[in-house]
């Protein structure tokens, strides 16, 4: 097969993670899989080479378009998920937000098969682009941080960010479906029963973003809750130092009230660091052995931060192999492997 893939999400605002990395490890691993196809790489200002046989646009945003109403050759689209427009309330569009995603629906109606991250996110895209579930592949995403990484001397890493010797770790946006209220709210409730002084720290570059309404008012909770002597914000980090933290960290907390996929809780685990995990949507699907928290009561996250916290060293131990176990359902050859295969199914292979 000559394959076609947009690269858009190499550049802007999802360069390193998120749709950017995604975009990154699927080309490697293509590439590495499968060495007889021919893949060119497109930005989708550019002109698709003729002799292409299929064309994969990776990223698909409601409220932009990153899609062509019309294709030259068959398309398969990624869907990472539809929580703006599952949450239309949280995510307010606008008039031209509006009018961008009914042409987006319109031109993801006409391509031939779309991918997505999890089952959950397959359900909201039937029901809100109105796609049959036969047009659409589930394929799991893989981490790609490894332990063989030169990690910095964590003494360093500590003194750089103020970082104690305790503390549980957060990793990702401020978006309202991350529920960084419902986490602090837990982690100040935690702390008044936990016998000695833990730290939170956060990571991601919102967090130090001032012009986020989002982050002024995290900022402001974190004061009115008493806590920001014990919470670290750390902005982005680049892969060295996230690993440090994942594994020197008590857990990683991942308290969202809804993910598309959720590719922290998958890091963590591959790392060695427990994770105190959200019951809801995608997350329900890949988290595995993981203490499982309902995202909507506070309490509850906050009893899963002490239990882990209380963990004896076998009790650790125990769910850290089981995390080790759990992580051989998902590698990046998988996701690769399923990818040739939706191409095919198009294709009719």
């Amino acid at each position: 097969m000559r394959i076609a893939i947009d690269t858009s999400p190499f550049y802007g605002g999802h360069t390193n993670r998120g749709i950017g990395g995604y975009t990154k490890n699927l080309v490697k691993a293509l590439e590495t899989y499968e060495s007889r196809h021919t893949y060119y790489l497109f930005h989708h200002r550019e002109q698709i080479p003729r002799q292409t046989d299929i064309i994969h646009y990776p990223y698909f945003d409601p409220f932009f378009l990153t899609l062509p109403i019309c294709s030259p050759k068959p398309t398969v689209v990624t869907v990472h998920d539809l929580i703006p427009i599952v949450y239309p309330a949280h995510f307010p569009k606008g008039l031209r937000g509006s009018i961008k995603w009914e042409i987006q629906k319109y031109s993801l109606k006409r391509k031939q098969r779309i991918i997505t991250d999890s089952e959950c996110s397959k359900r909201d895209i039937e029901k809100c682009i109105g796609v049959g579930k036969d047009d659409i592949d589930v394929i799991y995403l893989a981490p790609s941080l490894q332990k063989n990484i030169l990690s910095k001397k964590f003494e360093l890493i500590k003194k750089q960010y103020g970082i104690k010797n305790t503390y549980v770790l957060y990793v990702g946006d401020v978006n309202w479906n991350k529920n960084i209220p419902g986490l602090l709210k837990a982690f100040s409730s935690c702390i008044k029963d936990y016998p000695s002084f833990i730290q939170l720290v956060l990571v991601g570059k919102a967090f130090l973003d001032q012009s986020l309404i989002q982050t002024r008012e995290i900022m402001a909770m974190i004061s009115e809750l008493g806590i920001a002597k014990q919470v670290i914000k750390t902005g982005y980090v680049d892969d060295e130092i996230l690993v440090s933290l994942y594994i020197h960290a008590q857990a990683l907390i991942q308290p969202s009230l809804y993910e598309g996929f959720g590719l922290p809780v998958l890091e963590a685990m591959s790392l060695g660091c427990p994770v105190v995990c959200s019951s809801s949507s995608s997350l329900s699907e890949i988290a595995g052995p993981s203490i499982m928290v309902d995202p909507n009561d506070y309490h509850s996250i906050a009893d899963g931060m002490k239990r882990i916290l209380l963990f004896t060293m076998d009790e650790r131990n125990t769910l850290i192999q089981r995390g080790h176990t759990w992580m051989h359902t998902f590698s990046w050859q998988r996701t690769a492997k399923a990818t040739l295969r939706s191409y095919e199914k198009v294709l009719g292979n």
